[in-house]
């Protein structure tokens, strides 16, 4: 699938103060993009209906892309999947599970014995299927302003050191590049650092 630019060739030029050329410019947003979704392990840019299955099996099934967006015009659908030849469960916010944020909270041992506590009854209670298929919304319609700007400023190092040179000369002129703009756009620790709130953490993903 191939996802949108986190920043328009507009935004670049305007951060740059001149004009590019369009295929530059455009292979250094998507460059740029492509190392902040690395990072954060994140589309970032809104998709809706978004269909997966991811393995279940605890108390609390965290979404793999965020932040979930759950409208009037964008549901979430929540199935647990059948096992065995066992027919699938289609399940109701705020009966069978409960909504927090990105966390959808199946139910708790200590609670009475109701679809609330997971089905069917021979699994540990208040814990999720093996499988739950999930069909939501999720991810930013407005990009960020912090995430637009960490993506401008990597794809000035695009424009500016396509090669990643560490310095240039040409007749009596010369140049050298910072160490960061050798090698091509990579993250600082200050991008890093601006990007942290948006990050999931590897083995808090889990999709199948």
């Amino acid at each position: 699938m191939s996802l949108p630019p986190l920043a328009s060739t507009a935004d670049l030029e305007s951060h740059l103060g001149r004009s590019l050329a369009p295929a530059a410019a455009e292979l250094a947003i998507r460059r740029a993009s492509g190392r902040v979704r690395s990072y954060t392990r994140q589309q970032i840019s809104f998709q809706a209906d978004d269909t997966i299955e991811m393995p279940g099996g605890d108390r609390i099934l965290r979404v793999p892309q965020r932040p979930l967006v759950v409208d009037v015009a964008r549901p979430l659908t929540v199935i647990e999947v059948g096992e065995f030849g066992a027919p699938d469960m289609p399940l109701v916010e705020g009966v069978d599970f409960a909504r927090l944020g990105n966390e959808l909270t199946r139910g708790y041992p200590y609670h009475p014995r109701t679809r609330l506590l997971g089905w069917p009854w021979n699994r540990s209670l208040g814990v999720w299927a093996p499988t739950v298929r999930l069909t939501y919304s999720h991810g930013y319609i407005t990009i960020p302003d912090d995430i637009v700007d960490v993506v401008l400023e990597l794809a000035t190092v695009n424009v500016t050191n396509v090669e990643g040179l560490r310095s240039e000369s040409i007749d009596d002129y010369s140049r050298t590049y910072a160490t960061e703009t050798v090698g091509g756009a990579k993250l600082t620790a200050d991008h890093k650092e601006a990007l942290r709130s948006y990050r999931i953490g590897a083995f808090s993903v889990r999709q199948s």
